[in-house]
């Protein structure tokens, strides 16, 4: 290459450098002129802003026009800000700009022009979903949710279909406080429109939340539709929901009931309404909504289930009636009986479990009990799976009744049937446990040992639960303490619950300073739960916390604590508070993720 030739090539990487400079610079300055104006807008110093704006606009419009046209518009320069828009509309053909004009001229006062401006993008609307969608977003993000309504309203009379956009336009009538016309809209459906049911629900729920006022508005447009239209099962669905929102179960169950002798049904909806009861722990509704089914008659395809589930529910609502009579297990006791009598097969199902589970803990006739399993484990129909799980409950009450051996051969055969099973590693653990009952500490061990890598999570933590208390608590040889606290669980187990309690006063008199003594306390909550005493459960679980905060048990006693105030207490602020501490406190606890979802729950207003 010639000097001429190597001189122009340096020329021009000169140029090209110097070019590359001012570009960074330029970006630099805006960047720090941006921030700038920023903070003098804020500092409502709109002259030193607007100067700032004003040049960088001149250099690159679209990167501050917005910021722009808004401090002008906080100044009161609205001349200003007409021009700026109508020069941004020069630079670019964006018929959306109409809408910044027209928030000048309605910032001015001028309604009647800022009324065009806004005229002229509901004009554009011809029934094309995108382009009407677009300039609805337009209109909701300058806080025009009036236009935006608008335009919803001229697509619909375009298309001639008044639910293409029920939804959205319901949720802004909503939020612009026009309340019946978002009833209206949303519960204006139509036969065949059931898709849209479970929608339906989720925006009323967002609409209407728990306020009553709104909920009896809501039912009173319901009936007033459904006085309209008497076929139409969706208004008639939308107002059950509404009852059940109310907590008016007996309302919901009447509706029901009118939709299935109308319809002629077969009491599926019945059944799911008695479901949803169950769920909501409203018992009496679930079994008058059972009852309902039944009464149909043995022909009807729902009677069986019907039968089966109201054996269920009635079961639960004996767990959680902490004041049950002896009258109301021996009613329970008959429903069954006549149950497997009508219905001999179900003896292989979890049915049998229940009726078992009813003599044993409420019925005090664990003998009974076990004569229901084996009935259940005779019978042809059962499953594998299902005789796996009666052997369990089996074993569990030859454990009641102090027939060990007989139980630990139970587990044991479990055991070696389902060797790669979650029902296998169950058993393992329950014959491991028994073993820690009676005192055979290594032989316990050595059987955790393989169940902390079990495929179970729970079972895995379980055992590695029991597995730490062996292993803290064997002092100096000394079994004597463990073989007491471990022989006072299985008095728990057996429902020996004084003589339990005696025990442990016995280990805490003889050595008053060993490891055991949170462990104690931990035993002592379980028995005050048990005993539906929650005041003293949290009392043994405060001394935990105060006294051996920093050892094993310390973040199972703030997540217990926790989960009696949501669960037994209701008392929300203080399970959140004991939520929150177990997160700070205990950050590395495998309750932690489970705090984090219930505190979620809480603060959301989704549970109860």
């Amino acid at each position: 290459m010639t000097n001429i030739g190597t001189k122009r090539m340096n020329q021009v990487k000169k140029g090209l450098l110097i070019t590359v400079m001012m570009l960074i610079g330029h970006a630099i300055f805006g960047q720090t002129s941006v921030s700038s104006a920023r903070q003098y807008a804020s500092d409502k110093n709109y002259e030193k802003a607007i100067d700032i704006y004003s040049e960088i606009y001149g250099v690159s419009p679209d990167s501050v026009y917005a910021e722009y046209l808004g401090t002008l518009i906080a100044a009161k320069k609205y001349k200003a800000a007409e021009k700026l828009v109508e020069k941004q509309m020069t630079l670019k053909e964006n018929p959306f700009l109409h809408i910044n004009l027209g928030k000048v001229y309605e910032a001015e006062g001028k309604e009647d022009k800022a009324k065009g401006e806004f005229d002229i993008l509901l004009k554009m609307v011809n029934g094309d979903d995108m382009l009407t969608q677009r300039i609805v977003t337009a209109f909701t993000d300058a806080g025009k949710d009036d236009y935006a309504i608008l335009v919803y309203e001229k697509a619909i009379q375009l298309l001639g279909n008044s639910y293409v956009y029920s939804s959205p336009l319901a949720a802004l009538y909503a939020r612009t406080g026009a309340l019946d016309k978002a009833l209206e809209v949303l519960v204006g459906g139509a036969p065949g429109q059931y898709v849209n049911l479970e929608n339906a629900k989720t925006l009323l729920l967002e609409i209407l939340g728990n306020n009553a006022d709104k909920l009896q508005q809501a039912q009173r447009i319901l009936v007033k539709k459904i006085n309209e239209q008497p076929d139409n099962v969706y208004y008639a669905e939308l107002l059950t929901w509404i009852y059940t929102q109310k907590n008016d179960w007996d309302g919901a169950l009447i509706q029901i009931e009118a939709i299935d002798e109308r319809n002629k049904e077969t009491g599926k909806r019945l059944l799911d309404l008695a479901n949803l009861a169950t769920n909501a722990k409203q018992y009496e509704t679930a079994i008058k909504a059972y009852d309902d089914v039944i009464a149909k008659g043995k022909d009807m395809p729902n009677y069986t289930m019907a039968k089966s589930e109201k054996l269920t529910a009635s079961l639960t609502q004996l767990k959680n009636n902490p004041s049950f009579k002896p009258e109301d297990v021996a009613r329970l006791e008959n429903q069954y009986d006549s149950f497997l009598v009508e219905f001999p097969k179900y003896y292989g199902t979890q049915t049998t479990a229940d009726f078992a589970l009813l003599e044993a803990q409420y019925g005090n006739d664990v003998p009974r009990a076990i004569e229901i399993l084996k009935k259940g484990l005779e019978e042809p129909d059962t499953r594998r799976n299902m005789g796996g799980l009666f052997k369990l409950q089996l074993a569990d009450y030859y454990v009641l009744i102090g027939q060990l051996w007989e139980a630990s051969l139970t587990y044991s055969q479990v055991d070696k049937e389902f060797k790669q099973d979650a029902v296998g590693e169950d058993a393992r653990f329950r014959n491991a446990k028994l073993a820690y009952y009676r005192g055979d500490f290594d032989w316990a061990q050595r059987q955790l040992n393989v169940l902390k890598s079990a495929t179970s999570e729970l079972i895995a933590n379980d055992a590695l639960d029991l597995s730490v208390l062996i292993t803290e608590n064997v002092e100096d040889s000394n079994l004597v303490p463990l073989q007491r606290f471990a022989y006072a669980g299985l008095l728990l187990f057996q429902n020996k619950d004084k003589e339990a309690e005696e025990l442990l006063d016995s280990i805490n008199k003889a050595f008053p300073k060993h490891p055991l003594n949170d462990d104690i306390l931990m035993l002592r909550e379980e028995i005050a739960i048990k005993h539906r005493d929650y005041n003293k459960a949290l009392g043994y679980l405060k001394n935990i916390s105060d006294q051996y905060g920093t050892d094993v048990l310390g973040d199972d006693a703030v997540f217990k604590t926790a989960e009696i105030y949501q669960n037994d207490l209701r008392q929300n602020d203080q399970a959140k508070h004991f939520y929150e501490q177990l997160i700070i406190d205990y950050p590395g606890s495998t309750y932690v993720q489970t705090a984090r979802k219930r505190l979620a729950e809480l603060n959301s207003g989704t549970t109860p």
